[in-house]
């Protein structure tokens, strides 16, 4: 499981475009065979993504690939040069099936924890395999 912040925790992702091509590029890592994606959650200004690596891929690697193709859409959309990320992401390792669920599960209810909303139902931008 990665989590990355936006830089100065910009709500980036307030804006439903943002947050839709975020989405997209994790899907994109996915098809292009260097991730397999069990469940993410994209909030105003981080996101969160459990995942295994694929194709002998390096967890920078993914990650960067997936935070670069999220700045180029939003820095063409803007026309700005903004930053969007702070440097880096904070990983965790999970070690057996329960804990993936139990991850799943607390990625999912991000956005009732944050008080987005009152049901994951009503938060787009989220996806999971279990659920």
């Amino acid at each position: 499981m990665i989590t990355t912040v936006t830089a100065c925790r910009h709500p980036v992702f307030d804006d439903f475009l943002h947050a839709r091509w975020a989405i997209k590029a994790i899907r994109d890592s996915d098809i292009r065979g260097f991730s397999n994606t069990y469940a993410f959650v994209v909030m105003p200004d981080h996101l969160h993504w459990l995942f295994q690596l694929e194709t002998g891929e390096t967890l920078s690697r993914v990650v960067q690939r997936v935070k670069s193709q999220i700045t180029r859409k939003i820095r063409r959309q803007t026309g700005s040069v903004v930053q969007i990320w702070q440097a880096g992401f904070h990983d965790h390792a999970m070690r057996t099936d329960e804990h993936l669920v139990d991850t799943a599960r607390y990625i999912v209810a991000n956005p009732l924890r944050a008080g987005l909303c009152r049901s994951v139902r009503e938060y787009p931008h989220w996806d999971c395999v279990w659920v």
